[in-house]
């Protein structure tokens, strides 16, 4: 799948082409085995060029990360026009649960490097995930004002919206056998999300 970290940018700043040089080198060689010195390299810059963004490695896969999944859920809000709220908002989410699924950072990740999820399903929100609930509860207000989505705490909703969404990013391909298949999981989450919005 091709990147979406320029998306609804005309230019990338010299930022960016920093973190694709470190995209490039975790798709050929995984995390660990990633270092400020060789993403210095492929950017073509020097080590203090890079060092000046990022003390370390963690930082920089932070900005990488929240830039990555953050266009992949730019993209999937951006989707086909739904007719409602709740179309719209559950369209967004499970175009989002299938970008993520799919690309190749992600993938790669998921392959190479998958404790370095942990600490985003097990001990923090991230400042994608923080993001995206903030886009989520926003757009939940909005039905909500409009009579389209259910009377509740909108944070709360988002977050467990979010949560629900996890598995099928992480563990679909564990459910996927010839008695289910990936669109099939894919539309039950449409059910489920569609369920726990309306009123």
């Amino acid at each position: 799948m091709s990147s979406l970290r320029h998306i609804g940018r005309p230019e990338p700043t010299a930022r960016d082409l920093y973190l694709d040089a470190a995209r490039e080198c975790i798709l050929d060689v995984g995390w660990r085995r990633t270092t400020l010195t060789e993403v210095a390299r492929r950017a073509g810059v020097s080590r203090m060029t890079i060092y000046r963004s990022w003390s370390d490695m963690p930082q920089l896969l932070g900005d990488l990360m929240t830039r990555e999944w953050g266009g992949v859920v730019a993209v999937a809000a951006s989707g086909p026009e739904e007719p409602g709220t709740v179309e719209r908002i559950v369209g967004t989410a499970t175009r989002a649960v299938r970008a993520l699924r799919e690309n190749e950072l992600f993938v790669r990740i998921v392959e190479l490097d998958p404790q370095l999820l942990l600490p985003y399903l097990l001990s923090r929100r991230g400042r994608s995930q923080q993001a995206i609930l903030d886009l989520v509860a926003d757009q939940l207000r909005a039905g909500q004002a409009a009579g389209e989505v259910r009377d509740t705490d909108a944070d709360v909703l988002a977050r467990a919206m979010l949560l629900a969404t996890h598995g099928f990013v992480l563990s679909a391909h564990t459910m996927v056998d010839d008695r289910a298949s990936e669109d099939a999981l894919d539309a039950e989450l449409a059910e489920i999300l569609t369920r726990a919005v309306r009123p």
